[in-house]
This record gives C-alpha cells, structure tokens and sequence, in this order.
C-alpha cells in the first residue's frame, strides 16, 4: 500500500504537551468494528462498554531515563545518547548524535563517569559501554539521565512527566517510550473493571524507539521495524486461552500489547517481535483495542487501520478532529471493538 493512504491533516494545537490532571478523564471514541455509528465516551466509560469475562492485555514496561547527554573526552563536543537495548554485560545499543562523528574508542563525559563507544554500526546506531552493571546503572541513570519525551512534545522533561509518562502498573525497567495507551488507567478504574468481573493481566514489551520513526518509503511493503523484547508470563498464556475457550473476548491495551500479543500467539515465553502489521493482516489472538490516536503515516495508524479498517478508521479520525479530540501521547483515547 501507499504510506499516503494512512495520512490526514492535523492542527497542531491537538497535539496534547501535558496530561489532563485526572488520568482517567479523558474522552474515548467507540469504534464498533462489526459497524454502527461512532460513539463518543469517556474512559471511565469501560467497565460498561466491556463485558463479565473479558480480559484486558496491558503493557507494564517502565520508561528509564535513557537519554544521556554528555561530552567527548579531550574535546569538550557535545553527545547526546539515548540508550534502546541492553546487549549483555555493560555493553547497550543506543542511538548517537554529536557535533562531530563519534569514533569508536571514544569516551563520552556523562555525570562524571565515562561511556565508551564500542562500535558504530551506521544510522546512528552505536554499541556503547556504561560504567556500571545491574543496580548501580539503574542508580547512575537516575542521576544521569534524562527522560526521552516525544519528538512532538516540544517542552524538556519536568516534575509532572516523571510521574505521568509512566502507567501506574509500569514495573518492568527497558522501555524507552510509554504504552502511552495505559496512561489512562487508574487504581481505581482498573478496580472497577475488576469488580465487573474483567480481567487485568500484564504482559512485557520494552518499547524502542522505531515507534516514533517516520516512515521514509513510499510503499508500506519496503519499511522495516526495529525489533522489541517481550515477555508473556505462564499464567497470562493461560488466562488468554481460558479467555477465548469461555466466549471472552480479549483486548489489549495499546498497540505494544497487541503487537505482543499477535507475535507471541499467546504462548507463554521471551521473545523478540519486528511484527509489521498493516490492512490485510489476520488477527488470530485479538478481539479489542483500546488507543491513543496517532501520527499521520505512522506504522500505529497503519496497525489500527488493519485491525478496524482503513475507510472506517478515516472516518473516526476525521470526527476526532471536528470534535477536538487531544491527540498523542497524552491525549485520549478510542477503543475499537
């Protein structure tokens, strides 16, 4: 297909830079995939617009603080580094910018402490040593680093976006951006759905940074994804069987979740996923999606018009706008199902 199918034109001021104060506020548009017309909601709307036996997939990575900014040894140039993937050891992929190339021996100045780059493998990707293993980096990336925001929010990470850059449930440390479509729940919501008989369980995919590339090819066919680590524990492989085999349906909570959910076929285990899903794909293991609207020509806008159909997922963005809906990461929301 065209990447220029999956584009439309959005007024900059829809792009949410900061969250509502309540998470669960936000507005919700109801896509009903077997067709009706679209209904406009709330997120505190979804445990009536789920069933009893239903079974909610959320993504519990957390964001680290990956963006390193430093200064090249003996020269004083600035890096800036943003780690994506652990590789073993001490050793990250990360991604590099700097105001002269960077080589490989170099040392970066980061907090005192010293990154080495060990490799460059071109595009801007980079192995890179760090000065410390297991705890201890967790601890030094704290002090160090820097939360990576966004491209589209345009404003340096502060105070709020520590906090609400992160789901409530986020546990597992890797991710380099949000699951930004569980920055919705709340304690309380996901009590309610609980209440109502929905089941909440929570997979592992540390999302990187391909999820806020653009698409640089003409033809969807010729993009390629950068891979992500998952993990699906024994217990979540069971209640997602157990799900399906009692009429339940399962949805997932963001595209990571679907993404995950799809690659993994619902079998328990790690895994990695360079998944591209695009119209035309036939999901097996998803019933529901609930997420945040997204870029024009993105490969997410890509995924949600595969699971909800392109001329239908046009026409919901299109009343998104007319109704001013918040768009992005911190924006609302829309539940196809």
């Amino acid at each position: 297909m065209d990447v220029s199918d999956f584009d439309f034109e959005l007024p900059q001021e829809l792009i949410a830079q900061a969250p509502l104060p309540e998470r669960d506020a936000s507005r919700l548009l109801v896509l009903p995939r077997g067709g009706g017309p679209l209904q406009h909601r709330g997120v505190r709307d979804l445990p009536s617009l789920l069933r009893p036996g239903d079974l909610l997939l959320a993504n519990d990575a957390k964001v680290i603080p990956a963006r390193l900014h430093g200064r090249k040894a003996g020269t004083g140039g600035k890096v800036e580094l943003l780690l994506v993937e652990p590789l073993g050891g001490a050793d990250w992929l990360a991604i590099g910018q700097a105001s002269k190339p960077l080589r490989e021996g170099q040392q970066v100045e980061v907090f005192g402490s010293f990154v080495q780059i060990v490799q460059i493998r071109g595009g801007g990707e980079l192995v890179v040593r760090l000065p410390l293993e297991g705890d201890a980096l967790w601890e030094f990336l704290d002090r160090a680093g820097e939360l990576p925001l966004p491209p589209y929010i345009t404003h340096a990470p502060g105070t709020l976006d520590l906090s609400r850059y992160q789901t409530v449930y986020a546990r597992e440390r890797g991710a380099v951006a949000a699951p930004t479509a569980g920055l919705h729940f709340t304690p309380e919501l996901i009590a309610a759905l609980q209440e109502k008989k929905i089941n909440f369980f929570f997979i592992t995919l540390h999302v990187g940074p391909g999820t806020f590339l653009p698409v640089r090819v003409e033809r969807t066919e010729d993009h390629r994804m950068h891979s992500e680590r998952y993990v699906v524990p024994p217990e979540v492989a069971d209640a997602i069987a157990r799900t399906r085999a009692e009429g339940g349906r399962v949805i997932a909570v963001g595209t990571t979740a679907l993404r995950t959910l799809e690659a993994s076929q619902g079998q328990a285990g790690p895994g990695k996923t360079d998944l591209f899903i695009t119209p035309g794909y036939t999901f097996r293991k998803t019933d529901g999606l609930l997420t945040n609207f997204h870029l024009p020509r993105s490969t997410l806008l890509m995924l949600v018009s595969a699971f909800a159909g392109l001329g239908p997922v046009r026409s919901a963005y299109a009343e998104a706008v007319a109704r001013r809906y918040r768009f992005f990461s911190y924006g609302d929301a829309m539940l196809m199902i």
